[in-house]
């Protein structure tokens, strides 16, 4: 009885995880709908191209060492054999490849947060061969040292300092947008944005509507990328815990749009489309670094607090002219940052101040 208890809460993980998975894994293909809506018509097909063919880099170099360099060595050679996971003390209660396939998407994630700061001005070719690095080494090395317990040069520990990040506000979306700044930061700006005399010029997106569906893809598959993070779903306690992140996810999406379209109304006379998107967008990042424990309204006014930030930082940046037609830098590193640093305020047990920002450096560097 006890031995068929344990293969159904197996299967159904196993299948909860997959699901999940896929689910985050659809969320390219609202980066893609979003970067191709902001862009101009002309550069539509090449920044397609280039989410596509991110992912299919992303799946392989994670595959052939980022799991490794992040995991270790047992847990690479578990996972592709199906054997276990290799020194634990109980069994897992679902597929390693499970595991590695909710990952791997994951990587994917943070690469795709760069393809849209660095859009119309990176050849294709090197933007794949930054994929490869990205994907193959830098984020699994930071990754390493957060989800994957590893001491940071051999010294100490993340999680024992004091930093927490319950679904990747840090970890996946501000790595990401660190190394798109990285990016924007070398390649300059477009040319046009910026006129002689420091005037902003703006250059609008070719597809709203298309920009609109990406966000309603990524809100959605934001569902598998804080729910899957819960790692079960077979037990009364895991299925409630994976009910409240659904619930905290959405509620906090919704915050950020809401304050984000207020904001704009206020500070240019009307609402803005693009605003309102990176609104949500910013609400979701802020959430994932922990939504298992904020109450479904602090989950709203986390969003809402987002969705303010992520404006200001827009037109900061423009005024620093740091040139992101979509605004990735913004809405997943300014604001995951932000999101690293409300964790503390409904999980005091678990994180610091002091650990989230040591943790926010080690990933930013």
């Amino acid at each position: 009885m006890e031995n068929n208890i344990f293969e159904l809460q197996y299967a159904l993980d196993t299948f909860y995880f997959l699901i999940c998975g896929a689910l985050v894994m659809w969320m390219a293909a609202g980066f893609a709908m979003l970067e191709a809506g902001l862009v101009r018509s002309k550069n539509t097909t090449e920044i397609l191209l280039k989410n596509v063919s991110l992912y299919a880099v992303a799946c392989t170099m994670y595959m052939v060492c980022g799991y490794m360099i992040m995991y270790g060595g047992d847990a690479f050679l578990s996972t592709i054999t199906g054997d276990g996971v290799a020194g634990a003390e109980e069994p897992a209660t679902y597929a390693p490849s499970a595991d590695f396939f909710f990952q791997v998407v994951f990587v994917a994630t943070a690469m795709s947060i760069v393809s849209g700061a660095v859009a119309e001005r990176m050849k294709l070719w090197a933007f794949l061969l930054f994929a490869v690095v990205m994907t193959g080494f830098i984020y699994p090395m930071e990754g390493s040292w957060t989800w994957g317990g590893n001491a940071v040069f051999g010294m100490y520990t993340l999680g024992d300092l004091g930093f927490s990040d319950f679904a990747g506000s840090g970890i996946v979306h501000m790595a990401g947008a660190s190394a798109a700044l990285a990016g924007v930061l070398l390649l300059g700006a477009r040319k046009g944005k910026y006129g002689a005399d420091g005037s902003i010029k703006p250059i609008p997106g070719a597809n709203l509507p298309l920009a609109t569906l990406g966000t309603f893809i990524l809100w959605m598959g934001w569902f598998g990328f804080n729910g899957g993070s819960v790692l079960a779903t077979a037990s009364v306690e895991s299925a409630n815990a994976v009910a409240i992140v659904f619930m905290n996810t959405n509620a906090a999406a919704a915050g950020g749009l809401i304050a984000a379209m207020i904001l704009a109304r206020l500070m240019f006379g009307k609402a803005d489309l693009t605003m309102a998107l990176n609104g949500a967008l910013a609400g979701l990042v802020a959430i994932t670094a922990e939504p298992s424990t904020p109450t479904a309204l602090q989950a709203t006014l986390f969003g809402a607090i987002g969705g303010v930030l992520v404006v200001f930082s827009i037109i900061a940046l423009d005024k620093m002219k740091i040139d992101d037609p979509v605004g990735a830098i913004s809405v997943h590193g300014v604001v995951g940052l932000l999101g690293l640093l409300l964790v503390p305020v409904t999980n005091g047990e678990n994180s610091s101040f002091s650990g989230q920002l040591i943790g926010a450096a080690t990933i930013f560097v």
